[in-house]
């Protein structure tokens, strides 16, 4: 394998990408770069300041003065936010609503695809490469990944999987308003300005609704190992 290789796992929330993305890398041996958590820890932090969502500029100032780290952990990866492990406060339904605006924001866009690029290129030499998902990964982030696969599953599966995750924190809601809200979240997404949910000519289809994480990666893993660049 090159020195360097990427690969990039988009598609529409839910999917199972960023499980299946941790259990690939792992896999691989490649260091796992959660670029939702990073958008999210933005949002956490402007959230925090009462900031106007709408003020690209001070979007912009919070994202640029945020630290953010990421480091492994079982089950799931930490995510910390200039020192403070911020992994459970980044998953609220507050967080998640509000990082869309997070996510429609140029400035922020552009500091966030930039860390991640250079994540790619520099932290994840001593591994070998690294994983990364999302939704324009192999778009606009690393358009030149050597794997980029699109990770899609049915909306009522999507809508389990999420009501699993915030049972988790804490949040009570019902399967009925998370099937909604993830069909809202499939509309915002496919309509983003920036950073929109789509797939490459070259991308790798894969549909895992019924697939554990496992075997999910499983077969992520097969496909590399099959296919070498």
């Amino acid at each position: 394998m090159n020195k360097t290789m990427i690969v990039a796992i988009d598609g529409p929330a839910g999917a199972g990408k960023s499980t299946v993305a941790k259990t690939l890398a792992r896999k691989l041996g490649f260091l796992h770069i959660d670029t939702g958590a990073m958008y999210r820890a933005v949002t956490l932090a402007a959230l925090r300041r009462k900031t106007d969502l709408r003020d690209d500029g001070e979007l912009e100032k919070i994202a640029r003065e945020s630290k953010i780290e990421l480091k492994p952990g079982e089950p799931e990866g930490r995510v910390f936010l200039n020192g403070e492990d911020v992994s459970r406060e980044i998953r609220t339904p507050e967080v998640t609503q509000a990082s869309a605006h997070i996510a429609n924001s140029v400035p922020v866009r552009k500091i966030l695809v930039a860390r991640q690029q250079q994540m790619g290129r520099e932290d994840s030499a001593p591994y070998g490469g690294a994983v990364l998902e999302g939704r324009d990964i192999g778009t606009d982030v690393f358009p030149g990944a050597q794997y980029k696969f699109y990770l899609d599953a049915s909306v009522e599966m999507r809508a389990k999987r999420r009501l699993k995750d915030l049972e988790k924190v804490g949040v009570v809601t019902t399967l009925e308003k998370v099937v909604e809200d993830v069909k809202a979240r499939d509309e915002r997404d496919i309509r983003r300005p920036v950073g929109g949910l789509r797939k490459t000519p070259e991308s790798i289809v894969m549909d895992h609704s019924h697939l554990s994480v496992e075997e999910s990666a499983e077969e992520l893993y097969q496909f590399i190992r099959q296919h070498p660049c």
